[in-house]
């Protein structure tokens, strides 16, 4: 028995929070808060017809420490769930602090006028919740999140040590535009945009936006173009799975997206720095933001199926071993069971999984975790029973596939 207070009412909350509500043995109370309360009242709305549970909604502005702590104080949560931009991960996480509450979130932190992602800042605050008493777990999303987890399972218990870890992300999905994004539009388009990274042998390797591809053949899905990008959780299984010889990260992207992305980037659209416009001051990623179809209506019209997974190479009892850990998921039956396509789905149903963890105290701690610091048999027995199951597939060690 459990009260939660959710922070954020984008596609992916409206996901974890009716997890939450089908899981209210565990979260016994739930508050959801927002900028606009109206998108929290609509969701609580849709919850109370759908599943006859109540859920509180309040305002708060997620980039004011003040305000958080203030709600924080009057709602008394036994954890903070930060479902809001990778922006605001920071106050909230002050907030917390100054509160004395256990914190999660499903990206790292993100500065604004930055397009850089990494867990630095998130990491320098462990001596501050170890001293509040208190935890924070990073990235309790899919990817970050559930990849963290795969390569954590595979470690523990597939592995005598792992050498070679290779994350692989497809969306399948058909919502009918000509060009939209599955997941806030902003954060989309900069973190595709961005130079690719991977992690080998000690040492970062960067390279050019889509510079590197493959073509993988994802189990019920078929062979799809994948490229090479740069992702948090490499950062986090870099530092936390030992004898690594090197991590990449994939996503799939169709020559439709490609193009749309290469012409806004080529005419301006994805700058994050303000120009002037009839003397008003504009960000155009942000105003395109405005412009696309917003995420969280996508739901209705998208058709197709995600897989994300991981190759994980090592040894075992002295002999060469390499696993595909994957999860596939439908559109359709995420929208039909909670309102929400799958990429949103994916996220939003991990957060509340790594919620339970804390609020159960499976995973415990005082200070700043990512996912991979614990056990993770529970939370993947969690998965299959919360709507992710997944798969292993034993691969042929001695098989390689081109990347060009």
């Amino acid at each position: 028995m459990s009260k939660i207070l959710i922070i954020g009412a984008g596609g992916v909350s409206r996901v974890a929070v009716k997890k939450c509500a089908m899981n209210s043995k565990v979260f016994s109370e739930i508050i959801l808060a927002s900028r606009t309360k109206s998108k929290c009242d609509l969701i609580a709305s849709e919850i109370k017809d759908e599943l006859h549970v109540e859920i509180k909604t309040a305002q708060v502005d997620a980039n004011n420490v003040p305000e958080l702590v203030t709600l924080i104080k009057e709602v008394k949560p036994d954890l903070v769930m930060n479902i809001a931009l990778p922006y605001q991960d920071l106050t909230i996480m002050d907030a917390c602090i100054q509160t004395g509450v256990d914190y999660l979130d499903t990206a790292n932190y993100e500065h604004p006028d930055t397009a850089k992602f990494e867990y630095k800042e998130q990491w320098a605050k462990n001596e501050e919740f170890k001293k509040a008493g208190i935890m924070a777990l990073l990235g309790s999303g899919f990817d970050p999140g559930v990849t963290n987890v795969f390569c954590a399972y595979a470690d523990q218990y597939l592995f005598d040590e792992i050498n070679y870890i290779d994350i692989l992300d497809c969306n399948a999905g058909d919502h009918g535009y000509a060009f939209a994004t599955n997941f806030n539009p902003e954060i989309n388009l900069r973190e595709v945009s961005s130079n690719g990274r991977y992690w080998q042998e000690g040492m970062w390797y960067e390279t050019q936006p889509m510079e590197y591809m493959m073509k993988w053949d994802y189990p019920e899905i078929g062979v799809k173009d994948s490229y090479l990008l740069y992702h948090e959780e490499m950062e986090s299984l870099v530092k936390n799975i030992k004898g690594l010889k090197r991590i990449r990260f994939f996503m799939t992207f169709g020559q439709s997206y490609l193009t749309h992305m290469k012409c806004l980037e080529n005419v301006g659209m994805l700058r994050i720095d303000e120009v002037e416009v009839n003397g008003v001051k504009v960000v155009p990623l942000e105003l395109l933001a405005k412009l696309l179809p917003d995420p969280a209506s996508l739901g209705p019209r998208t058709v197709g199926q995600t897989n994300i997974g991981c190759v994980i190479e090592g040894t075992k009892d002295g002999q060469r071993k390499k696993v595909y850990i994957y999860n596939t998921c439908d559109h359709q039956t995420c929208y039909k069971e909670t309102g929400a396509q799958a990429v949103s789905y994916t996220t939003g149903v991990p957060a509340m999984i790594g919620a339970k963890m804390l609020l159960e105290s499976k995973w415990k701690g005082k200070g700043v975790f990512n996912m991979e610091n614990f056990d993770a048999k529970p939370f993947m027995d969690e998965l299959s029973v919360q709507g992710l199951p997944w798969k292993v597939i034993q691969m042929d060690a001695d098989e390689t596939y081109e990347v060009k």
